[in-house]
């Protein structure tokens, strides 16, 4: 007994010797609550870094304040000027990423996302360029997108106007346009390894931001000894890699006929271009990870972001006639509606960045870290220290939009009619980390919704009065489960 006791005593020396060496340091950063009143704040919103905490904490504190996350002090940049100011006047002093426990496992900072320095810049370099390759030619990837569009009608044309849940089909549709770009292939929906792959990325984008993650983040050493959900988590990453990993040896087997045809292909070729650079970072554990980049970052987003818009036009009838009335003058009814086509439909295109914006599923960017000491806006941010923007605080500030507290696609138009592409949507990120799958979500998000509403009119299934737009949050804000019906908007659908 006595040496337990003994072992408490120790222990709680060292937690308090460790936050007094904490605090000692936190002068030098900017003014916020103190690590016991972030403590309560956090917990009071349920372990969550919730967007009226940070604008209760941006009133008091200023735009650029710090809060405590767990034992790291957490530089948080609120409003579009602080923003703007640090990630893309100074974007390469916040070019960094911190890598945090959780991820260093997951990533083993890797890839695209999670990994810095020179790695970072050759995989993002040949990551664009790469997206840009498979966007041409006549399998590029809109046509790829515009054939799972016809998919996507025909599931819900199948309900014949019966109540369906349409984030199963949704998701489907995402991550099959995902392995298409990346291992050449469309999986049956109903396909084992399809399956898993949808259930994984499903499964770690819900699992992020909860307090089991944030436990990990905080306690590593400790959360290492319990088997809790996060080992699930770990089981679903080694999920992804495994069918990464069997897909490049797959395309080793069986190189491209005449020229590459997917991102495999192109980064297999890479490694053998560059195999005698002592340079370059193209080999096998970085492919793996850019795979894991791909399908975790490009599905899930642009996936919630359609059924965002699906149930927002269903609960907002008038603007479900105008997109129909846009869409009715712009084409004819068997016409496939793509990428290219935006220009025509501006409405349509405006209501779906009014979406991301109204319904922004990422209440704050990926953390970033500083470089070196710097001066935003007249405050003091030192070198190393993890940055946060607030991209809810930008997109819900009065000064910027009309009406922010309301659904209104006007906010991307201009006095003609004309879309306007707004540069506070910060929903893609900014400055030497803006993301590069940007391009594609847009591609995805106009080609699905245009179809869609082209082909019927969403109404709540009968009986149903109203439905919650409340969003459960998470490591992205995720619509409550809901059922709409899809009604044929003529005998063609």
């Amino acid at each position: 007994m006595w040496i337990r006791a003994i072992l408490v005593v120790v222990l709680v020396c060292l937690l308090i010797l460790h936050i007094w060496k904490l605090l000692s340091v936190s002068k030098k950063y900017p003014p916020g609550p103190s690590i016991l009143e972030s403590a309560a704040q956090i917990m009071r919103y349920g372990f969550r870094v919730h967007p009226d905490l940070l604008a209760k904490l941006a009133k008091t504190h200023g735009k650029i304040f710090t809060l405590w996350g767990g034992t790291q002090r957490l530089v948080i940049l609120s409003g579009f000027e602080a923003i703007k100011e640090g990630l893309i006047k100074n974007s390469e002093i916040f070019s960094r990423r911190p890598v945090t426990p959780f991820f260093k496992v997951v990533a083993k900072e890797k890839g695209i996302v999670f990994s810095n320095g020179h790695t970072w810049k050759q995989q993002r370099k040949f990551g664009i360029v790469t997206m840009r390759r498979l966007g041409l030619g006549k399998k590029g990837v809109q046509n790829q997108i515009e054939d799972e569009a016809l998919q996507l009608v025909e599931i819900f044309a199948r309900t014949k106007g019966q109540p369906i849940d349409p984030s199963l089909p949704i998701v489907n549709s995402t991550t099959h346009v995902a392995c298409a770009l990346v291992f050449g292939d469309r999986y049956s929906s109903d396909d084992e390894k399809f399956c898993k792959l949808t259930e994984a990325i499903q499964y770690n984008a819900e699992f992020g931001g909860t307090l089991f993650h944030l436990m990990y983040e905080i306690f590593p050493w400790l959360m290492k000894q319990i088997p809790w959900p996060y080992k699930k988590s770990f089981a679903y990453v080694d999920v992804l890699l495994s069918h990464a990993k069997k897909e490049i040896e797959k395309h080793r087997v069986e190189p491209p006929m005449e020229e590459p045809q997917d991102f495999i292909d192109y980064y297999l070729f890479q490694i053998e271009k560059t195999k005698n650079d002592p340079t370059s970072t193209y080999d096998n554990e970085n492919l793996v990870q850019c795979i894991s980049d791909f399908l975790s970052a490009g599905t899930d987003t642009t996936a919630k972001t359609l059924q965002w818009a699906l149930l927002l036009i269903t609960t907002h009838p008038d603007i479900q006639e105008k997109v129909h009335k846009e869409l009715d003058d712009a084409f004819g009814s068997s016409q496939i509606i793509g990428y290219q086509d935006r220009k025509k439909i501006p409405y349509t295109f405006a209501l779906l960045h009014e979406v991301m914006r109204y319904k922004c599923i990422v209440l704050s960017g990926n953390p970033r870290m500083s470089l070196q000491d710097i001066t935003i806006l007249g405050t003091f941010i030192p070198k190393g220290s993890i940055i946060v923007p607030d991209i809810h605080s930008v997109l819900s500030d009065p000064k910027i939009w009309e009406t922010p507290e309301k659904f209104n696609p006007s906010h991307f138009l201009d006095k003609d009619g004309k879309f306007v592409d707004r540069e506070e949507l910060l929903l893609f990120g900014a400055g030497a980390r803006l993301c590069i799958g940007k391009d594609l979500a847009k591609m995805e998000l106009i080609t699905f919704f245009s179809n869609l509403l082209r082909a019927f009119t969403f109404k709540l299934p009968e009986g149903v009065k109203e439905v919650s737009t409340e969003p459960v949050l998470g490591f992205t804000l995720t619509p409550q489960p809901y059922k709409l019906c899809a009604i044929p908007r003529n005998s063609e659908t």
